[in-house]
């Protein structure tokens, strides 16, 4: 092969390599609680974005959320399946919900509420939290923003922040995941916003990124800690549910099995 085709080859590689490629943040996050540690990671790209997290069971599961289709997979490693919910099935059951709520007897709808939300579901968020600024801290390497968290006048968590800019990052690096607590807090609002709390920066009353958060719910106390930030380039497959995957309905979203 002569030389001039030979560079012509390799840049042509090159860039189709960097074409199938996305640069964005790498958050490692680790999860302390009474039984033990967990580390899981959160890739984050421009409108995309991917995170680890634990069923409450022992079970991964991974969440991939693609914002320019507003669709979110919920891939189970175990099971080699995926679930998949758009847009339209969130807004869908979120207006199921409320139906059937409007249809509950009233003597009855506080227990079903307390139900609900014991599940992680429901047709309104849980009581906002309530920030107050308590001083500094120390968050593995960072000197933090230490604030208390109250609902209903109770103490329930603690967060530590510093600004993104002491990690290398700006608030524009997680505009993807403003769009997953959107979309997720009508799925599962009990969960809304705990991947990191990312997505909580501008609403809920404190500056700066959460590096560390405590709460405590039912006796039960978890730490999460960001441990590491760095910036990498994803592969489009890490935002796709993974070859060979079954998928399969997700329960409500109507259709049963897999597909």
């Amino acid at each position: 092969m002569k030389p001039t085709v030979l560079k012509c080859t390799l840049l042509l590689l090159t860039f189709s390599a960097a074409a199938s490629a996305e640069n964005g943040v790498l958050i490692v996050l680790k999860t302390s609680t009474g039984s033990g540690q967990t580390t899981n990671q959160v890739q984050i790209a421009k409108s995309r974005m991917r995170a680890e997290m634990g069923d409450g069971s022992g079970s991964q599961r991974a969440l991939i959320f693609d914002g320019a289709r507003q669709v979110m997979l919920i891939v189970n490693p175990e099971r080699k399946s995926y679930n998949e919910i758009t847009r339209a099935d969130v807004d869908r059951l979120a207006a199921q919900m409320q139906d059937m709520m409007a249809k509950v007897p009233p003597e009855m709808r506080t227990q079903v509420e307390a139900m609900m939300k014991g599940r992680g579901m429901g047709a309104a968020p849980p009581a906002r939290i309530e920030y107050r600024r308590a001083g500094t801290d120390k968050a593995v390497k960072w000197t933090c923003d230490k604030y208390d968290g109250y609902q209903d006048g109770q103490k329930t968590s603690e967060i530590c922040t510093v600004d993104p800019s002491v990690l290398g990052l700006s608030a524009a690096d997680f505009a993807v995941t403003q769009q997953f607590t959107e979309f997720f807090e009508k799925l599962m609002p009990q969960f809304a916003g705990q991947i990191l709390g990312l997505g909580q920066m501008q609403t809920q009353g404190f500056s700066g990124l959460p590096v560390k958060r405590v709460s405590t719910s039912g006796g039960r106390t978890t730490t999460n800690e960001v441990t590491d930030v760095s910036r990498q380039a994803f592969e489009d497959s890490l935002f796709a549910a993974p070859a060979g995957f079954q998928k399969e309905s997700f329960p409500g979203m109507g259709g049963r099995g897999r597909q």
